[in-house]
């Protein structure tokens, strides 16, 4: 088993880059997880220039990019052509920027499976994969796989581990890591009050059974993210707090016995 330690700058909204990464080093994090969105500094479209500014900047921090945390949904309703160009921007973005993941989201009851086939040679020429999160209409481990499974190729297409939303869904944590096996590309460590109240709080705190993810999570080897919805709940704690927990939830389950 191999963990590599990340956080997630939604987190940290409106955070420059610079700080988000001492941020991180204080908390003994070896990567970065970078949301791309209009409101952050990185977004779609980033010049070539300001793409070379963050690699450069968080290589000298020795800081990784653990993911892009994309928005683009795979199984929206509608058209395919706008799903698929947004992939291949965040693609391309990935590449450009060092990076070998892509988080996207499944977002509704449209088909994906076209969407992630025109962008199967992209990934693969970037060297990126993409991750399909358990989240919203394809919340659990089982319903995430239904979207990736069927390209035989989890070193392309797997998926995100969020804690909470498999949880809240009522899929337990061992049925999560057994369904997606190979297909398992990434977990992000986060808490909640209770299957009601999804309000985040610090790991350890809230009613996950983080402590089971962690025993379950020993024979694996990828990224663990702290994932810190700061964007979408402002009067939650600052990063540091969550931070401090993650680090020692992660000290507890990466340590054998």
């Amino acid at each position: 088993m191999s963990w590599r330690f990340a956080v997630s700058t939604l987190g940290m909204p409106g955070v420059p880059v610079r700080a988000a990464a001492r941020t991180a080093i204080a908390h003994g994090c070896e990567g970065l997880e970078l949301r791309v969105h209009p409101a952050e500094e990185v977004h779609l479209g980033l010049s070539e220039r300001a793409v070379g500014d963050v690699r450069t900047l968080l290589a000298d921090q020795g800081l990784a990019v653990a993911c892009l945390a994309g928005y683009a949904k795979v199984c929206a309703p509608g058209a395919d052509r706008p799903v698929i160009d947004e992939l291949r921007a965040l693609v391309e973005l990935a590449h450009r920027i060092g990076t070998s993941a892509v988080r996207v989201f499944p977002g509704g009851d449209g088909d994906p499976h076209p969407r992630i086939e025109a962008v199967l040679d992209d990934l693969r020429e970037a060297g990126v994969r993409l991750l399909v999160e358990t989240h919203d209409s394809h919340p659990t481990g089982t319903a995430a796989l239904d979207v990736v499974a069927r390209f035989g190729e989890p070193d392309l297409a797997a998926v995100l581990w969020d804690a909470v939303h498999p949880w809240r869904s009522g899929e337990d944590p061992a049925v999560t890591k057994q369904v997606l096996g190979p297909y398992l590309g990434y977990f992000q460590v986060k808490d909640a009050r209770d299957r009601e109240d999804p309000t985040p709080v610090p790991p350890g705190e809230g009613a996950v059974p983080l402590a089971e993810c962690g025993r379950l999570l020993r024979s694996w080897s990828g990224w663990v993210s702290l994932e810190w919805e700061r964007a979408w709940y402002p009067a939650i704690a600052p990063v540091d707090v969550p931070l401090r927990a993650a680090a020692a939830w992660l000290a507890r389950h990466a340590s054998p016995g």
